[in-house]
């Protein structure tokens, strides 16, 4: 069951990108993601305590996940959302999304040195694919070249840097989690979300972003909240912990197609070719690097007690 959350998990974040840029245009990139994640840290932790025990069961987790998954599912948190507030156009956003979705061949990639599984030789040449698809993506759809990338506005870099950063931390996240917790009872995603809402709470607080509210944004918002914002990180924790992670973790390479589809869209922007065959060599490095990784599980250390 656990590796079927994994496949939903996936599902509700394709629409991601998409319904958060909206958001973000909407209510500023801070302030959508302080809200999204106050909403689904609050639900989610009144979820265990109705639940009976699961307050408790949090603080029953190892420390190291609890610290170290906590604050890697923050930092990701933080730099998709201003990745995506930040990003200078729609057409951007997409680029930012293809970017971001590197975290399927990084987790595949981290769990041969996190959770000892074996690679075949096709690991590297799998992550190059991956890493030319992001390479056109920056390039947005002309001859990419160093002198002509670094001479851009730097502000236009950012978004760029951020989504990298978010998909190397999602990628440990995803390993780390099953190495300190695999064999945990509880989960620990409802105290990270509210963790990251509290953050962008505070940085809101330096910062001022104008806000338009009506019906159709509250809307949005309470979905993205609940359903990618809570309920998939749920399902994506229980999965890695518990459920066939290198399976869940190959799925998941449709991710940037989904993605994209999805947020061209809502966001009514077409990219052009280019930007497809991008979304195709991240896919392809996922897959290469999936096949190039023993399904084969490693058994689980004990869980540190407290």
């Amino acid at each position: 069951m656990e590796t079927v959350f994994g496949f939903l998990a996936i599902l509700f974040w394709s629409t991601t990108i998409g319904f958060s840029r909206g958001l973000t245009e909407a209510l500023g990139p801070v302030t959508a993601g302080a809200a999204i994640f106050l909403i689904s840290g609050v639900v989610g932790c009144a979820g265990l305590v109705l639940a009976g025990g699961g307050v408790r069961k949090v603080f029953l987790l190892p420390r190291p996940y609890l610290i170290g998954c906590g604050a890697l599912f923050v930092i990701y948190e933080f730099c998709l959302y201003l990745a995506i507030g930040l990003s200078a156009s729609r057409q951007q956003v997409i680029e930012v999304g293809i970017i971001n979705y590197l975290w399927p061949g990084l987790t595949l990639a981290f769990s041969i040195p996190i959770l000892k599984k074996r690679a075949r030789p096709w690991l590297v040449p799998g992550m190059l694919v991956a890493f030319a698809g992001v390479f056109l993506a920056m390039a947005q759809g002309e001859s990419f070249s160093w002198v002509s990338f670094l001479a851009r506005d730097r502000g236009s870099l950012i978004p760029y840097l951020l989504a990298f950063i978010g998909a190397i931390c999602w990628g440990l996240y995803s390993n780390f989690s099953r190495r300190w917790a695999a064999n945990a009872r509880g989960v620990g995603v409802p105290l990270f979300l509210l963790a990251t809402g509290v953050l962008m709470a505070l940085v809101r607080m330096g910062f001022r972003e104008s806000s338009q509210w009506d019906r159709g944004t509250v809307a949005v918002l309470i979905y993205v909240a609940v359903v990618p914002g809570l309920l998939a990180y749920v399902f994506w924790d229980l999965a890695m912990r518990r459920g066939r992670m290198i399976l869940v973790a190959s799925f998941s390479y449709l991710t940037p197609l989904l993605s994209t589809l999805v947020s061209c869209l809502y966001l009514r922007v077409w990219p052009g070719r280019g930007l497809w065959v991008a979304c195709v060599l991240v896919i392809g490095g996922a897959l290469i690097c999936k096949l190039s990784v023993e399904e084969g599980e490693q058994r689980a250390a004990p869980s540190p007690s407290r």
